[in-house]
């Protein structure tokens, strides 16, 4: 059965409301592997910007039979995140998660699902807009159009103006799940087998949230407030334990301070798990 396209693009948001607290900015900033007590010590306390993928999150609401998905094929493509304020460190969240756009590959090609949710704290300030390009592998065919998908960032053919390199915990996982995605996947290595994975394997946003503090490091000092947006395409999976080296290009174009290509690679693999890569700092 096909899913409805008219019917998924005129579904009303899914309203999340949250209480978000210091244990709970705490537990995300570990879970990408932080060790600055700026985003882990309660009494100067920050919040890493990617943390916005988490807050307001209304859950894995494919599984939901009303949106017709064939949800055990579904995968992450792409993430965008815009930050219009800085991120608090607790308070109260909500979120409004509605599907924006869909793009039809073919019967057996799947399909593409622009995932938008708009994340504002209790007074009605706007925080932060995550976009999610969400692959359904198994939806293609319903007869709507390819045309109109965002287009990739493209990576300069040069060498890299900077490297970070950052290592991750073999216990990475088991924490990042812990800031609300608990797909046995990331965790059970039974299901990571079933799945086509030698061991469980780091969560996507978490690899994102690794490469996020790369570029805080090395082009905002470490202010949060100077990271306005980070972008790109999952393209490989990262296992718990391994090294994450990622490369950044400044832009050369005039009048483009502050914006940037990277991607990201695990260095034991030499494989490229994070593409086409685009932020902007201030």
């Amino acid at each position: 059965m096909a899913i409805d396209p008219d019917k998924l693009l005129s579904m009303p948001p899914i309203v999340t409301r949250q209480v978000l607290t210091r244990r709970d900015t705490i537990l995300y900033a570990l879970g990408v592997g932080a060790t600055e007590l700026d985003f882990l010590f309660e009494e100067r306390l920050q919040a890493l910007p990617t943390m916005a993928v988490t807050l307001g999150y209304p859950g894995f609401f494919w599984r939901d039979p009303a949106y017709g998905a064939n949800w055990q094929k579904i995968l992450h493509g792409e993430q965008s995140t815009v930050l219009h304020a800085p991120l608090p460190v607790a308070g109260e969240i909500v979120g409004s998660t509605r599907i924006e756009a869909l793009y039809d590959k073919g019967a057996d090609k799947g399909a593409l699902a622009m995932v938008t949710r708009e994340i504002h704290d209790g007074a009605g300030m706007h925080l932060a807009t995550s976009r999610s390009m969400t692959f359904l592998r198994g939806d293609g065919g319903f007869g709507g159009s390819s045309e109109g998908a965002p287009v990739p960032h493209p990576v300069p053919d040069r060498a890299p103006d900077d490297i970070v390199t950052l290592t991750s915990t073999a216990n990475l996982a088991q924490i990042y799940r812990l800031s609300g995605d608990l797909n046995p996947l990331h965790i059970d290595p039974d299901v990571a087998r079933a799945g086509g994975f030698e061991a469980p394997i780091l969560h996507g946003l978490a690899t994102y949230g690794v490469i996020g503090r790369a570029l805080l490091a090395a082009r905002c000092g470490n202010e949060p407030a100077r990271l306005k947006r980070i972008d790109g395409r999952f393209s490989a999976p990262v296992y718990p334990g391994e090294t994450i080296e990622t490369s950044i290009w400044d832009s050369k174009e005039s009048g483009d301070g502050g914006k940037l290509a990277f991607r990201a690679r695990v260095v034991e693999r030499d494989k490229i798990v994070f593409t086409n890569g685009y932020a902007e700092t201030a």
